[in-house]
């Protein structure tokens, strides 16, 4: 089966653009399920073509870091997802801090220790990239090594005080669960004689294909920098699972790291809004079996951003 084109909203260039030219004390955030490229029509364009802005992308050019904290105890997988990671991240010419089984106040020590590292530095800083990998609660927080909350909220808030990171894109991969439900996914019914000729899975998550545009801050239900402010600019979030809903692991890793790193590697130098598309389709047509659930599931990524250019990890 032809497998469908690559991309990312209905273009890039229009939010890295609506978002560029905002005004200081605003900056619209969107939230994308996507699984692919959403154009409205072929349609005359009623304004001029928007012509390429000077600053084009992220530089790049200075310091990469990134921070990866990752709970290994009880979570069967999770030294593969921080192989992989680390791989990928070393790939990617960014300078690694590695800590495994953080408590929750280590999680926030951590993150404090990270962006004050950086600050100090006497070269620029061009990108951080943080990934927090642990099991989940039910309304969305981290659970430490010791079992204890820390609200991924507050290690956003954190990094966003850096003023090394001023203007500079800041990626957020969260690979926990974000509550307990377990997506069937939705779909036409089948015989299975047709499924096995699509070769296709015949369902799809459920909180898959949405694209949210905040420009105010109706609408989010987080505990971090409101959306639509100026705070809020520069950032990239990626979450393993719909907010609810599990995100799924097992001994050989989770889907969401693997997947991605799978996907970096091999267009290194693709937008990255585009390729997480890619990895999100991917991972919607897996068909995971819980280790407490008989029947197969569904998983689907939440991608929040406020990038204002388009950012590529390798020229």
């Amino acid at each position: 089966m032809e497998q469908p084109p690559r991309g990312s909203l209905v273009s890039p260039q229009v939010f890295y653009r609506t978002t560029e030219e905002s005004e200081a004390t605003y900056c619209p955030v969107f939230r994308s399920s996507l699984r692919g490229t959403l154009c409205l029509g072929d349609v005359e364009p009623w304004e001029p073509k928007l012509e390429p802005s000077p600053r084009a992308q992220y530089d790049l050019s200075g310091t990469r870091a990134a921070l990866l904290l990752s709970v290994i105890r009880s979570r069967p997988g999770a030294k593969h997802d921080v192989e992989a990671l680390g791989s990928l991240c070393q790939a990617l010419n960014f300078k690694i801090t590695l800590r495994t089984n953080p408590t929750a106040q280590a999680f926030q020590e951590e993150m404090v220790q990270f962006r004050e590292c950086l600050d100090a530095l006497s070269a620029p800083v061009s990108c951080a990239l943080v990934a927090l990998m642990a099991h989940g609660g039910p309304q969305g927080q981290l659970l430490g090594a010791d079992g204890q909350e820390v609200q991924p909220e507050a290690l956003v808030q954190e990094l966003n005080r850096c003023r090394a990171l001023w203007g500079c894109p800041k990626i957020f991969l969260l690979q926990a669960c974000r509550g307990g439900h377990r997506d069937a996914g939705v779909g036409p019914t089948a015989l299975s004689w047709f499924r096995r000729w699509l070769r296709a899975s015949p369902t799809t998550p459920s909180h898959a294909d949405v694209l949210e545009i905040y420009t105010d801050a109706q609408g989010s239900a987080s505990r971090g920098p409101t959306a639509g402010s100026s705070d809020q600019a520069d950032i990239l979030m990626v979450y393993a699972a719909a907010e609810g809903c599990v995100a799924y692991r097992d001994e050989k890793g989770s889907d969401f790291i693997q997947t991605l790193a799978e996907v970096l590697r091999a267009d290194p130098g693709g937008d990255l809004l585009e390729l997480l598309t890619e990895v999100n389709r991917r991972v919607c047509e897996l068909d995971v079996l819980g280790p407490d659930c008989p029947e197969r599931r569904k998983a689907c990524l939440e991608i929040r951003s406020s990038l204002r250019r388009p950012l590529c990890l390798q020229a």
